[in-house]
């Protein structure tokens, strides 16, 4: 089945969402609900949002990549205009279009997820299965 396929099957009898401030308030209320820090998606063009509850997938849509520096970590990351992911309680995994930017290097990321342990901890981790831990705290809204 191509990946086409896939996205069209998780997107039937999904919540469909469209606009800048209703977008970014979906996407607050889904990072929310998963127990995720609301500041993983600072994403403030999107156009486009989608979940669907009985599978988790969720997707964001914008008119352009975008590239945001998480100031408390020193690290920029990359949107591709497409964003997709299935999230789950404090996790999102197979995640599409989301890169980090690693000395010279864009790295890309494919699952997020809060350390069941210590729940002040976030992991980022790419399809090599190389990954890095930050604070959740780096993560939160900024200027919140």
């Amino acid at each position: 089945m191509s990946s086409l396929e896939t996205k069209s099957d998780q997107r039937q009898g999904a919540e469909i969402f469209n606009g800048g401030s209703t977008c970014k308030q979906k996407a607050n209320e889904i990072l929310s609900t998963m127990n995720l820090p609301k500041g993983l998606l600072p994403l403030d063009n999107m156009t486009e949002i989608g979940h669907n509850k009985t599978t988790g997938y969720i997707w964001i849509k914008m008119n352009k990549n975008v590239q945001h520096r998480f100031k408390a970590i020193g690290r920029n990351v990359s949107y591709d205009s497409e964003v997709t992911a299935f999230v789950e309680n404090r996790r999102m995994r197979s995640l599409t279009g989301i890169k980090s930017k690693e000395l010279l290097l864009w790295v890309t990321i494919s699952e997020i997820f809060v350390n069941d342990q210590d729940q002040t901890k976030i992991t980022f981790a790419n399809p090599t299965g190389l990954s890095r831990t930050f604070p959740v705290a780096a993560f939160e809204e900024e200027g919140k």
